[in-house]
């Protein structure tokens, strides 16, 4: 890969990562403390970074501390705030204990304190409080949900209706005002869907989320029941609009995967690059978006002089629909395990550069901001020339038919690796074309 272009790839996903740093975020949005005490509850891949924020925000406060769930192997020290761990993207036991520590401190909390909710991409799974159904039935839905190919807003729906923490229910629970600082992975900023909204009013009903179940997962029983159950009004709906238990709690989107984009487009046009597209609004299928958008691109480079260097940089959350992927049965627990590793970002530029193969002097790069894509290791794909050169219409057809990116990208040395970057606002992808 040419070296000029790699490196100009690697700083623009670094200004994005810079712009959605969630400690710098999270110090310029802090409340005054209170005159009671000031306790931090949190969930998501950024909370230990933003407690840390917090933490030294408060360093003289002396009634300060509380907890946050982070993603395991993700956590960072904050003092006098406790780091527990869970999983993402489907809940364990961890993500469930941790959640009941959370709550004890919202129910703990009285009128002179304040409640600092700090929230992420990835709270969803991490706080966890399954109501009308067990930890594996929830764990069970939800993978089930994700592989069917439902959407983020269409996940919450559901969860925010078998939990006992989200859609509201967490600042409904405490008697002090709530403040929430959010890290927003959501296109949009949808604070409902931003970590399933523990902290304002969902719309949502049980019989939207049992139409979805019907959609994507008809065959989920418990999840079925515990629906039906709260149609038929015996179960409590999640806090509506106007609910007066919410009037306390104030919302702030502090970064999110809009203004990472433009920080990468900005840093592209600071290097002498044209930016001839930009936005950050990227929904649906993977490979179907990578193709949509080579076709945008192939139609604006036939009109457009490539006598210098031309990018797209495009950001939004696409989905992976896995029905196709190589799975193997036979575990202790008689689940069946995913064998093929990749994720949206992967497939998008496969399927984007495969599409504009013809196109000379073309690099990529499609990552996950909180670098891991899918259930890969990887942040994503970083493709130039003599990658793309390994690469075959049918090979590439047959392994995202697979959903096993992660396999072929790391057989051309197209993998792009980030490890953890405590942060997660979405994807950002790049096409970079080289002047001729």
């Amino acid at each position: 890969m040419g070296s000029n272009e790699a490196a100009l790839l690697a700083e623009a996903l670094r200004a994005a990562l810079r712009a959605a740093d969630p400690v710098a975020a999270t110090k310029k949005h802090l409340p005054s403390p209170p005159a009671g005490r000031l306790i931090v509850v949190g969930a998501g891949k950024a909370a230990s970074a933003m407690a840390a924020a917090a933490s030294a925000g408060y360093q003289d406060v002396e009634r300060f501390g509380g907890a946050v769930i982070t993603r395991h192997g993700q956590a960072l020290a904050a003092p006098r705030v406790q780091v527990l761990e869970g999983a993402h993207p489907v809940p364990d036991a961890a993500s469930v204990a941790g959640t009941r520590t959370l709550l004890g401190l919202v129910d703990g909390a009285g009128p002179d304190d304040l409640v600092l909710c700090l929230l992420s991409g990835g709270g969803s799974a991490l706080a966890c409080a399954p109501a009308g159904v067990s930890l594996a039935e929830k764990a069970a839905v939800t993978r089930a949900l994700l592989a069917a190919g439902a959407d983020i807003h269409e996940l919450n729906v559901v969860r925010k209706h078998l939990s006992g923490v989200k859609g509201g229910w967490l600042a409904a629970r405490s008697a002090a005002p709530v403040v929430t600082l959010a890290v927003s992975d959501v296109v949009g900023d949808d604070q409902g869907t931003i970590a399933s909204g523990p902290t304002v009013a969902d719309p949502s009903t049980y019989a939207e989320a049992l139409a979805l179940l019907d959609a994507y997962v008809p065959g989920a029983g418990a999840a079925r029941r515990a629906l039906e159950a709260g149609v038929r009004g015996e179960r409590p709906e999640t806090p509506k609009p106007g609910d007066e238990r919410l009037a306390h709690s104030h919302y702030e989107i502090v970064a999110s995967g809009a203004t990472s984009v433009r920080a990468a487009a900005d840093h592209l046009r600071a290097a002498g690059v044209e930016v001839i597209a930009c936005h950050a609004e990227s929904t649906g299928d993977s490979t179907a978006v990578a193709l949509r958008q080579a076709a945008e691109v192939r139609a604006i480079l036939t009109s457009t002089s490539r006598d210098r260097p031309l990018a797209v940089v495009y950001g939004g959350e696409t989905t992976v629909k896995r029905h196709g992927a190589q799975l193997t049965y036979g575990t202790p627990q008689g689940e069946a395990v995913d064998r093929a590793r990749g994720g949206p970002n992967g497939e998008w530029a496969l399927a984007f550069r495969t599409a504009l193969a013809d196109v000379p002097g073309m690099w990529l790069l499609a990552a996950d901001t909180d670098g891991i894509d899918g259930n890969s290791p990887a942040a994503g794909a970083l493709i130039g020339p003599e990658q793309a050169a390994r690469l075959t219409r049918i090979q590439v057809a047959d392994y995202l038919r697979r959903h096993d990116s992660h396999a072929l990208l790391e057989r051309i040395g197209g993998l792009l690796v980030t490890g953890p970057t405590h942060t997660n606002v979405n994807a950002l992808r790049v096409a970079l074309f080289a002047a001729v």
